[in-house]
């Protein structure tokens, strides 16, 4: 037998194992106690029983010959499915409140999580096959988590224990949400001024590449809590021979050595791609804009820039997304943001808080990678 889709049956059969060789959810008196495990087939009775459905339509369709129109029907099929996963959870969380005390917690297990990941996974597969463009392809796997979003904001998960956690917290992680953003916009400002530069720098002195580069790379390859750990003494000290440094908020602990630590973390990747992008450049393109009596200002910012833009934004992608997960570890010299949460969490033994840290951070470093890619993707279509 020829196996006709073999991404898509490989996913189904991780998906058949994770709901039912997997708890899917976890019930316990209080957030500190181990829970008891709830398996999907205890669950599965009444309404709940819907959930065969996508699953057998993913049984049929992972057995068939991949064709865009059955890659559209796998996408819908994975959105509904996924719908289905959260709205169990949610609705069997409400029916175990009822019976229990109200510390008691219901989360989600291995199973539930492993579930929800590989129907991500299949949607964002069939996604790939339905269009090439990745514009389409963020459209597509944001509507497929739209009927997610529905059930958080009609309250249908709030008895779920990582929702309790929210409404609990809810200002600390309105809070942590503006400082993690704070800290992403004050570290890509002071890169920009800085890494484009160095990188037009490198690119018209090839004697500058190989210093810059040297430097910048061995900076990336400290770990970050030890360049954390030492901006600490130097910081504190300007502060103290400095107190108007201090006034400004300049110390050895706090935003300041994460912002220094980040936007030295992310001048690699943005002088590298300030470079490629430059060098993608035809040289017959900027020969025919000279002949043309172009000055060099000219052509660079009417030539050489606009067509080195997309290089460029990848590399202002990358920095983004990797500053959104490297300030995590900025708390733990007073940096705050999300980090906080996620080492209250640690300290606490609280799993729930944990994850009120981790999840927003995930869903940060996507969104900012999408919104790059469709800028991106923009730019492309304009340029054709």
């Amino acid at each position: 037998m020829v196996l006709k889709n073999r991404v898509l049956l490989t996913l189904f059969i991780l998906l058949l194992l994770a709901a039912f060789g997997l708890p899917f959810l976890s019930y316990a008196p209080n957030r500190l106690l181990s829970g008891k495990s709830i398996s999907l087939i205890s669950l599965l009775h009444g309404p709940a029983l819907w959930l065969l459905l996508p699953l057998l339509a993913l049984a049929v369709l992972s057995l068939l010959t991949p064709t865009r129109n059955r890659a559209l029907l796998t996408a819908c099929v994975a959105a509904v499915l996924l719908t289905i996963i959260f709205w169990l959870s949610g609705y069997t969380a409400q029916q175990l409140a009822l019976q229990g005390s109200p510390l008691a917690r219901t989360s989600w297990s291995s199973g539930c999580w492993l579930m929800a990941a590989l129907s991500g996974l299949i949607a964002a597969d069939a996604m790939t096959r339905i269009t090439p463009s990745h514009l389409w392809r963020i459209l597509g796997n944001a509507l497929v988590v739209v009927p997610v979003a529905l059930l958080l904001f009609t309250h249908r998960l709030d008895q779920l224990s990582l929702l309790k956690e929210y409404h609990n917290r809810q200002e600390v992680f309105d809070a942590a949400l503006l400082q993690h953003l704070t800290i992403l916009l004050a570290t890509l400002v002071p890169a920009l001024l800085i890494g484009v530069p160095l990188g037009v720098l490198c690119f018209h002195a090839n004697r500058w590449q190989t210093p810059i580069f040297s430097t910048l790379n061995i900076i990336q390859t400290v770990p970050s809590i030890a360049l954390f750990g030492l901006l600490i003494a130097p910081l504190a000290g300007l502060a103290a021979a400095f107190p108007w440094l201090a006034k400004l908020g300049i110390s050895g602990i706090g935003m300041a050595p994460a912002i220094v630590a980040l936007v030295l973390y992310a001048l690699l990747p943005l002088v590298r791609s300030v470079v490629a992008g430059l060098q993608s450049v035809p040289a017959s393109v900027i020969e025919s804009a000279s002949g043309m009596g172009m000055t060099r200002g000219q052509i660079f910012f009417g030539v050489q820039l606009p067509l080195a833009l997309p290089l460029f934004l990848t590399g202002v992608r990358i920095l983004a997304v990797q500053t959104v997960g490297m300030a995590v570890v900025a708390a733990l010299i007073g940096a705050g943001g999300f980090g906080a949460i996620v080492f209250q969490g640690l300290l606490s033994s609280a799993l729930d808080l944990v994850l009120l840290g981790v999840i927003p951070v995930i869903a940060m470093a996507v969104i900012v990678d999408s919104l790059f890619k469709f800028i991106i993707s923009m730019l492309e279509v304009t340029a054709r």
